[in-house]
């Protein structure tokens, strides 16, 4: 057997009968990892240790240790941003340890299923999941689910295999699935990879996901550290050419200020920020019920064009469900959805009470006495868990909703004829209130063979040809609706009978003969509640749908008609037949594919990626593995799905529940804008310090300033406090309200054309606040080249702050708006504010080389900041008039 989620101490016992014990606590290791990687990949902090090795080199060691204070910084907070990630990732990933009972040497014995070898014999139990391919060798009403292999929710017979005759199908057990009734022996014929579920997850292993949102950020870093050098290095130069004399401390000073402010051009903060608002992304997402395996592909969601979705267990609920009851010429229509023991009974479309019709409570005490699976409330939730057969849970589920359970019904069962694929039908005998009775279900052509009566308007009466008759055609109209019927009948003992069962017995015949018939049940998978609303979201949203089954057409399309998916229906020995360029023409107006392989998923992702749309693929069985990993978003269920599914998955849904998937996408569209906002936010301030500093140069000869206009340190200190906090904060805004009714962005880069304008005009406007406030305390006011720079800086640090204020949003302006709809932003600019009153009016100065500033100064610089937010109000609100520029294109 595969036992799985056991408790640590319960593993630890056990491996330590197998060997030495093997786990270890990684935490340390990933920590080691993830700062050298932080220090490896980090090109800033080898600049600023150049800049350290010089400073010290000629004496300036204060500059030397704040320059590597600055270092442990940058690493620091990259490190701790990564490392908090990672291990929130591996903590929604649970350790599973699976184990077997084998016999081995003419014992029972528990062994890893990973060391389980061709010939072992296995003990199988109901229940418990299959670690390898085994051919059967001793059963008792075997039935497997098969579902996480072939998609298909029906339990499958399986018998032992017989002497002399080569195996079929119904003599194998495939790893992966799983018993739902009954027990077996069992020889292991293949295991790992080895097996059939092997055999997919070698097809999973053949691609390896881009990662765009990786690719769109190196691709700004790398323009922007190119224009960062050569402006810092032009800088240097002309301060060089500019100077009267080249002595060693001028030229030292000359390098070290080209080395920050390349730093500070830079962005070597946006992984620091892009991390810290992936990270918090997938907290939110997490709280929605949707776990990130892979942080990166958050972005990719908003781009999602298609869904590619499972229907069994995603879609559906993976959960038999009956949904009608036909009972003496009427038809009841049962309410809920899955083992949620919920919904009411319908006659007409008007509520009526179960417990009131008494061939209706009849039928449904038959339904939970002649029943072998079992279910249990899962906490103080009125939601059931499932032993057994689906189809006798969802029996028992039926009977819950009318308030009868099997363990609150007193009785005794006598005899079992059990259900076989021959018999099609089950029977039982019991004792109950003190009369011994027998109950039958099974299929409804082979109960009513054995029916002489019916019960009609409370009373029996003999079951006529026409009674028959109707029967089965309310049994063909229900199975047209690709319902899975059974039919239910009973009849009490005679005092003879039950004489004769007290001396010798009753034959299986007489227990079986003159049945009284009861009723009819339609039961199925059906959609999960919230589907179709959301598949009309996502439409709205421009986002297609398409469902892929390994079931038939007919079941196919009885889903896609409740979920109010159309389109055209392709079957999987029809895309057989299809080549690539063929499926590829014809796959757009495709919705549901049926009767599907894993190899026809990979063909069907393939085909749309081609047609370069971005395919999200949701699935929950081993068969969806290969799929999830080819398509750009993987997402498996956490609850029904398979190991395999769960690692080749980028996102799973705990909950298996499709909303959630919209969910994430909402997410991940949020994400996205939010990216935007602090990317183009963060690289203008480094435009702006970029062009405070070279205008400053080149505007000294003919104003006299003295140059630079902001020293290294200050530079740094800016960089690090006033540009980071602003806009890791930024990538936490709250979601527009109409984030799901624009068009899917097809691989849209992180800064379109309208974003570079508005890029360029910010850092340019506040650079000129800069200049204008160094020309008014320097040349207008006489004040001293320490006071400028200084008033310079706390400019410029206002200025950056009230920027992020006007990024919160592209639209909305920043007076007609709460000041807190980003909390975080206000801590993050206290704190900035904070730190720079810090390095002005305390011993610091010293170090920052800054100035008290007088109220006046002050009142500058809060002027320009106020004046920056009222020209951006302005310019947004003439902008939603006019619609001239649209910044999310």
């Amino acid at each position: 057997m595969e036992k799985r989620g056991l408790s640590e101490a319960e593993a630890k016992r056990k491996l330590a009968q197998f060997g030495p014990n093997e786990i270890t606590d990684i935490s340390k290791t990933t920590a080691i990892r993830i700062l050298l990687r932080q220090v490896k990949n980090n090109f800033i902090v080898y600049l600023l240790l150049g800049a350290v090795l010089i400073s010290f080199f000629v004496g300036k060691t204060i500059t030397a240790y704040v320059i590597f204070c600055v270092i442990i910084m940058v690493v620091g907070l990259g490190f701790v941003q990564e490392y908090k990630a990672d291990k929130a990732i591996k903590a929604l990933k649970k350790m599973i340890l699976p184990f077997s009972l084998v016999i081995r040497d003419g014992k029972e014995k528990d062994v890893l299923s990973s060391v389980l070898v061709p010939g072992d014999l296995l003990l199988l139990r109901s229940g418990e999941r299959i670690p390898a391919d085994c051919l059967v060798l001793e059963e008792t009403s075997l039935s497997i689910n098969e579902a996480l292999l072939t998609g298909e929710a029906k339990e499958v017979r399986k018998e032992a295999a017989k002497d002399g005759l080569k195996p079929a199908e119904q003599n194998l057990l495939f790893m992966g699935s799983f018993i739902v009734n009954g027990k077996c022996l069992a020889r292991v014929q293949h295991t790992g990879m080895c097996t059939h579920f092997g055999n997919i997850a070698k097809m999973i292993s053949t691609t390896e996901k881009e990662l765009p949102l990786q690719q769109k950020v190196n691709k700004i870093a790398k323009y922007m550290a190119l224009v960062a050098v050569i402006v810092s290095l032009l800088t240097g130069l002309l301060m060089v050419l500019q100077a009267e004399a080249l002595t060693s401390e001028f030229l030292v000073s000359v390098l070290i200020l080209v080395i920050a402010l390349s730093v500070s051009a830079f962005p070597e903060g946006l992984p620091v920020v892009l991390i810290t608002a992936l990270a918090f992304g997938a907290r939110r997402m997490a709280k929605q019920n949707a776990i990130v395996n892979r942080m990166s592909i958050i972005e990719t969601l908003g781009e999602t064009t298609v869904i590619c979705s499972d229907k069994t267990g995603t879609i559906t609920a993976g959960e038999m469900t009956v949904r009608k009851i036909v009972i003496d010429r009427k038809d009841i229509d049962v309410e809920g959805i899955g083992y949620a023991a919920a919904g009411r009974f319908l006659l007409e479309k008007k509520e009526i009470h179960p417990l009131s019709d008494p061939t209706l409570l009849l039928l449904l005490k038959t339904a939970v006495l002649c029943n072998d699976s079992r279910i249990e409330l899962e906490g103080e939730t009125q939601v059931y868990r499932g032993g057994g057969l689906p189809t006798e849970i969802a029996l028992l589920i039926l009977a819950a909703k009318a308030g009868i359970v099997k363990e609150n019904v007193r009785y005794t069962r006598l005899k079992e004829i059990p259900f076989s694929s021959e018999r099609k039908m089950m029977s039982v005998l019991c004792e109950l209130e003190k009369k011994n009775a027998v109950f039958v279900k099974g299929a409804p052509e082979v109960v009513l063979d054995h029916c002489t009566f019916i019960r009609k308007q409370n009373k029996i009466v003999p079951l006529s040809s026409a009674e028959k008759k109707g029967i089965l055609n309310a049994n063909r109209m229900m199975t047209s609706k690709t319902l899975r019927t059974l039919a239910f009948a009973t009849k009490d003992l005679s005092v003879g009978e039950r004489t004769k069962k007290r001396n010798s017995g009753v034959q299986d015949g007489e227990l079986e003969n003159d049945l009284i018939f009861l009723g009819l049940t339609g039961m199925e998978d059906p959609p999960r509640a919230g589907v179709k609303e959301a598949i009309m979201l996502c439409q709205h949203a421009g986002i297609e749908i398409k469902m892929i089954t390994g079931d038939n057409k007919e079941t196919a399309l009885a889903i896609a008609r409740e979920i109010n998916l159309s389109g055209e229906v392709l079957e999987g020995h029809e895309l057989e037949k299809l080549s690539p360029a063929e499926l590829r023409k014809v796959i757009r107006n495709i919705a549901i594919f049926a009767r599907v392989k894993p190899e026809h998923k990979l063909q069907i992702v393939k085909a749309l990626k081609s047609r370069g749309e971005i395919v999200t693929m949701t699935g929950d069985g081993v068969n969806d593995a290969p799929a999830l990993k080819e398509a750009h978003i993987g997402v498996a269920m956490g609850r029904n799905g398979t190991d395999v599914s769960r690692e080749a998955a980028d996102l799973i849904l705990k909950d298996d529940n499709f909303i959630t998937m919209v969910s994430a996408i909402e997410e991940g569209r949020r994400i996205f804008r939010n990216i935007r906002k602090f990317v183009t936010y963060q690289l203008s301030c480094n435009l702006t310090e970029l062009l405070v500093l070279f205008c400053g140069v080149l505007l000294s000869p003919l104003l006299g300033w003295q140059i630079p206009l902001l020293l290294a340190l200050q530079i740094l200190f800016i960089n690090l406090v006033t540009d980071n906090l602003p806009a890791i904060t930024l990538g936490l805004n709250p979601s527009s309200a109409d984030v799901m009714s624009e068009k899917p962005r097809r691989k849209a880069e992180l800064l379109s054309k309208n974003l570079f304008v508005l890029l360029f005009f910010t850092g340019i406007l506040i650079a000129l606040f800069v200049l204008a406030v160094f020309y008014l305390s320097f040349n207008v006011f006489q004040e001293s080249i320490g006071t400028a720079r200084t008033t310079a800086l706390v400019s410029l640090i206002l200025l950056e702050i009230a920027s992020a204020f006007n990024f919160r949003s592209f639209r909305k302006g920043v007076f007609t708006r709460s000041l807190f709809a980003n909390r975080p932003l206000v801590f993050a600019s206290l704190i900035s504010l904070a730190a720079t009153v810090v390095v002005i009016y305390t011993p610091l100065q010293v170090i920052f080389e800054t100035t008290a500033l007088s109220l006046g100064n002050w009142a500058t610089a809060v002027f320009l900041a106020l004046l920056l937010v009222l020209i951006f109000d302005i310019l947004k609100r003439i902008n939603n008039k006019t619609k001239f520029i649209d910044l999310w294109k």
